[in-house]
């Protein structure tokens, strides 16, 4: 059900107020009129309407400084004053104090119920915005990254340090899968831009010939299907930043276009002739070694010292294995709220090969482990069996025994490896006793027993 929207009308004038009321509930509004400015103030004190429809002459004191009271309290409501024809000063002033629109007398009802639905339409606006900014800060934000491990609290000390300052280029360096995009939005949201635009484009999935009309636009006519002027990344990003993924990939001829952005914060759009000036941090990610790419000249060495400035070095997860638990209790948990699961953490010796395995596909890989484990074989907790086969062998090598287990070194209860044993003994033998038994090489009676013991029975 839509919530009706409230408008606090205040008139010392009762039979305009009557008929101002009656038009606005006719648009589906809900009104509560008040006649005078104290009641007003009184009434804001209460409750919060979305708009404040108000008449410059009231019997006590004026609109003017009802607006002026208001903005001690509250600078966001959506104020709409009516004055008379000759007092452009209050008007002026209304403005100044961040009145939506000022109206003059005589206004008819058109004139009043559109400025009435503008106002509304404003307010609902920024509603949607600060519901999306506060999404986007829930999910982008520093304290949203997961990890306890120094390296990367040392990698979000210098977020929190470039997030803040004004630097206008930042180079973000990692292997495939660090988490560079995540890194890059959460340096936009740590900063004072994080309320205008954050636009992303990955250079080594765009083709050379779209990219420079991608970033910088094109103008009506430039190409044959240029049937329409468009703005580039770079001109919607105004204010903002933009994320230029894999950059190490960008062609030579887009590298020198680059730069001169970089130098001069100005482009033209693909067939243009004006200079368009834009206002941007450009951050920019790759998993090459430039210095290489410099020394075989596919990359720009000014191209390289300009976006460079301030370099962050993301450390692949091998290098951060203290976090690999908590990364994965994350996923579980997401996983869990997403395909309706109740995977309940994971069991010891999982666990160890997650956090001694090399993940050359670092985070996403691990994500990915997770993700196929919950929806294809999880149940209760993921164990070792969940993992891909490939995985277990890659981490325990020639190191293990027939039974595919190494000890771990910091012990574990051998009742729980039998425990274990038994429940999977049953799980394959789909719960018939003798054949679980056989599968263990035990008798039925030891089997039973055992079953007991672990209240399997």
């Amino acid at each position: 059900m839509v919530r009706k929207r409230n408008v606090l009308l205040v008139d010392g004038d009762s039979q305009r107020c009557r008929a101002v009321t009656a038009l606005l509930e006719e648009r589906g509004y809900t009104v509560t009129p008040v006649p005078s400015g104290q009641q007003a103030l009184r009434r804001l004190e209460l409750e919060a309407p979305d708009l404040l429809l108000i008449d410059q002459q009231l019997p006590d004191i004026s609109g003017l400084e009802v607006l002026r009271r208001l903005r001690e309290q509250d600078d966001a409501l959506n104020v709409v004053l009516v004055t008379a024809a000759d007092a452009s000063d209050a008007a002026a002033e209304a403005l100044r104090l961040g009145a939506f629109e000022c109206l003059k007398r005589p206004c008819d009802s058109d004139e009043l119920v559109l400025a009435v639905d503008r106002a509304l339409e404003t307010d609902q606006l920024k509603r949607e915005v600060e519901l999306l900014r506060s999404a986007s800060d829930s999910k982008y934000g520093i304290d949203k990254i997961i990890g306890r491990s120094r390296a990367l609290q040392q990698v979000l000390e210098m977020v929190r340090k470039v997030a803040r300052s004004e630097a206008g280029t930042v180079l973000i360096q990692g292997e495939s899968g660090t988490g560079k995009e995540l890194i890059a939005r959460a340096i936009h949201h740590e900063s004072s831009r994080a309320d205008q635009p954050f636009m992303a484009i990955n250079c080594a999935a765009v083709p050379e010939t779209l990219l420079e009309s991608e970033l910088m636009g094109y103008e009506k006519g430039a190409f044959t299907d240029a049937k329409t002027l468009k703005k580039g990344l770079f001109e919607l990003a105004d204010g903002g930043t933009v994320f230029l993924d894999e950059i190490g990939d960008m062609n030579p001829a887009m590298q020198v276009k680059l730069l001169r952005i970089l130098e001069e914060r100005t482009f033209r759009r693909v067939g243009g002739t004006r200079d368009v000036r834009v206002d941007v941090r450009i951050i920019s990610a790759t998993n090459r070694d430039l210095i290489k790419a410099m020394e075989d000249e596919s990359f720009r060495s000014d191209l390289y010292y300009r976006i460079g400035v301030i370099p962050i070095q993301l450390p692949p997860l091998r290098d951060r294995r203290e976090d690999i638990p908590v990364l994965a209790e994350h996923f579980i948990n997401q996983f869990n709220r997403e395909f309706g699961k109740q995977v309940n953490g994971i069991s010891k010796m999982a666990e160890k090969i997650l956090v001694e395995y090399h993940w050359p596909g670092n985070i996403r890989e691990l994500k990915n482990v997770i993700e196929r484990a919950v929806i294809l074989e999880c149940e209760d907790q993921l164990l070792v069996e969940n993992l891909p086969r490939e995985m277990v062998d890659k981490t325990v090598g020639g190191q293990v025994g027939p039974l595919n287990f190494r000890l771990p070194p910091e012990g574990i209860d051998i009742e729980d490896v039998e425990r274990e044993l038994i429940r999977q003994a049953l799980e394959l033998a789909e719960g018939n006793q003798s054949r679980a038994a056989k599968l263990l090489n035990l008798g039925i009676d030891a089997l039973r027993y055992r079953m007991k013991k672990f209240d399997f029975m």
